[in-house]
C-alpha cells in the first residue's frame, strides 16, 4: 500500500504541539455517559451521570458513538488525528447507518439534506448531480457549475494526503429516495416537490435560490440515488465558527473582475491586514489555495475557524463541491496567493515535492485511497491524471519564487 508507505514517511509523522485543556474544542466530563434514552434534546451529550453501572473496563467514553468521539477530539492543531483509529468506522457509519430523517438543509444555492442516524448522528447528503465522466462546458461561469457529490468524496481523501486534516470525513452512498427520504421527512417544503417522472422514476427538487425546479431535478434508478454524506461538525450553539471573506475571493460579476485581479502587489496590503499580519494565517490560506488548485475549485469565496481558538488555528476547507469540473484544463488565477505573495510553509513545500515522486505519486494515493468508498471508482481516470499534472505546476511557482 503506497498510502500506508506515505503516512509512514517522516514527513507525516511531524509531532503536533502539546494539546492542553484549553486547546480542545470540548472539555468533557469523564464521568458523562452518553444515553441514547436520555438524549432527546439538542444536546451533544446526556445530562444521565454515570451512576448506572457500565461494563467491566469500560470508561463512560467508550459509550459514545462515533461521531461524538469525532467531536471531542477536534483540537486547535487539527480536527482529526493522522492516525485515527475512528475514521474507518465513521466513514462506514455514514456509508450503513439507517436514515431515520431527511430534512432540506436551509441556505446555500444548491439542494442539500441533512439525514440524521439512529445514534443521533447527522450527515450532509449531496445528490448526484452530473455522471463522473462530464466537464464543466467551457462557457460556464464558476458561479453557476454544479456541485458534485464525487468532488466532495475525492477532496476528503485529498486533504488528508496533503496532511491538512481540514475536511470532516465524507463518504459515498447509494440511498433509496423513497424510503430513505420522501417517506421519512418532516420537511413540508421538500415533501412537495417529489414526483414520478415519464420514465417511471422517483424524482425530487426542494427549495433553493437557484438548482431548485422541474428542469434540475433529481432523479433514482428507480429511486436509487447516489450522494455524498459528510459527518456534521458540532452545532454552533455548542462551538462557535467564524465565517471569513478570503481575501482572494472572486468578484462573482460576469464582467468586473477582483482587486487581486488588477494588482500585482495586492498581497502587501493582505501581509498587513489583521490576521494575516502575524501567526501562519496567510500560510493556511496558501495551503487551501494549493489544495483548490489541484481539484479546480475556483469557488473558494469563505473559509471557517472554531471562534474558540482564536486566529491561532487551522482553516476549515468546508464545501468542496465545485472541485473536480474539469480535467483538461488548469485554472493558475487559483494560485493568485501563491504567486503574489512568495510564500509557502516549508513542511507542505516538502511534503510537495515527496508526492511528485514515483513511490509517493499523488494520482496512485488518490486512486488507492478512493478505491475503498462505497461509490468506487469516485473520479474519471483524467482527473486523476491532471493531479500529478497540476502538482508539477505549483512547483514550478515555487521555483519562480524562490528564483526571485
Amino acid at each position: 500500500s503506497k498510502l500506508a508507505a506515505l503516512f509512514e514517511h517522516p514527513l507525516y509523522n511531524i509531532p503536533i504541539p502539546e494539546v492542553t485543556e484549553k486547546d480542545k474544542l470540548f472539555v468533557i466530563n469523564p464521568m458523562e455517559k452518553f444515553s441514547l434514552r436520555s438524549s432527546r434534546s439538542d444536546e451533544w451529550v446526556s445530562s444521565s451521570k454515570a451512576e448506572t453501572l457500565l461494563p467491566t473496563g469500560k470508561t463512560a467514553y467508550d459509550t459514545y458513538p462515533t461521531w461524538l468521539k469525532f467531536h471531542v477530539g477536534i483540537n486547535r492543531y487539527e480536527l482529526y488525528p493522522r492516525w485515527d483509529p475512528l475514521l474507518p468506522t465513521l466513514l462506514q457509519d455514514l456509508a450503513t447507518q439507517r436514515i431515520i430523517s431527511s430534512v432540506q438543509k436551509s441556505g446555500g444555492t444548491q439542494l442539500k439534506l441533512i439525514m440524521t442516524f439512529p445514534n443521533y448522528g447527522q450527515a450532509l447528503f449531496k445528490p448526484m448531480k452530473q455522471t463522473r465522466d462530464q466537464e464543466t462546458p467551457v462557457d460556464f461561469f464558476y458561479f453557476s457549475d454544479f456541485e458534485r457529490h464525487n468532488a466532495e468524496i475525492a477532496a476528503f481523501h485529498l486533504d488528508r494526503i496533503l496532511d491538512f486534516r481540514r475536511i470532516p470525513p465524507v463518504s459515498g452512498r447509494l440511498v433509496n429516495i423513497t424510503k430513505e427520504i420522501r417517506d421519512i421527512t418532516t420537511d413540508k417544503k421538500l415533501a412537495k416537490t417529489f414526483f414520478i417522472s415519464p420514465a417511471g422514476n422517483i424524482c425530487f427538487y426542494g427549495e433553493c435560490s437557484y438548482y431548485c425546479s422541474t428542469e434540475h431535478a433529481l432523479c433514482g434508478k428507480p429511486d436509487r440515488l447516489e450522494g455524498s454524506m459528510a459527518a456534521l461538525l458540532p452545532d454552533k450553539t455548542l462551538a462557535k465558527r467564524r465565517s471569513w471573506r478570503s481575501p482572494w475571493r472572486r468578484s462573482y460579476h460576469k464582467s468586473k473582475k477582483a482587486e487581486w485581479e488588477l494588482n500585482p502587489n495586492y498581497c502587501a496590503r493582505v501581509r498587513e491586514t489583521p490576521p494575516y499580519d502575524r501567526g501562519h494565517r496567510l500560510l493556511d490560506l496558501i495551503d487551501m489555495t494549493i489544495l483548490d488548485f489541484l481539484m479546480g475549485n475556483m469557488d473558494r469565496h469563505h473559509y471557517e475557524t472554531f471562534e474558540k481558538f482564536g486566529n491561532d488555528t487551522f482553516l476549515l476547507h468546508l464545501d468542496n463541491g465545485r472541485g473536480f469540473g474539469t480535467h483538461s484544463r488548469d485554472e493558475l488565477s487559483i494560485l493568485a496567493p501563491l504567486q503574489q505573495c512568495c510564500s509557502i510553509k516549508k513542511s507542505t513545500y516538502l511534503r510537495l515535492q515527496l508526492l511528485a515522486t514515483q513511490p509517493y505519486r499523488l494520482s496512485d494515493l488518490l486512486r488507492e485511497a478512493l478505491a475503498t468508498d462505497p461509490l468506487a471508482p469516485v473520479l474519471a481516470e483524467p482527473h486523476l491524471r491532471a493531479l500529478d499534472r497540476r502538482l508539477g505546476k505549483v512547483l514550478v511557482e515555487v521555483g519562480h519564487c524562490l528564483a526571485r
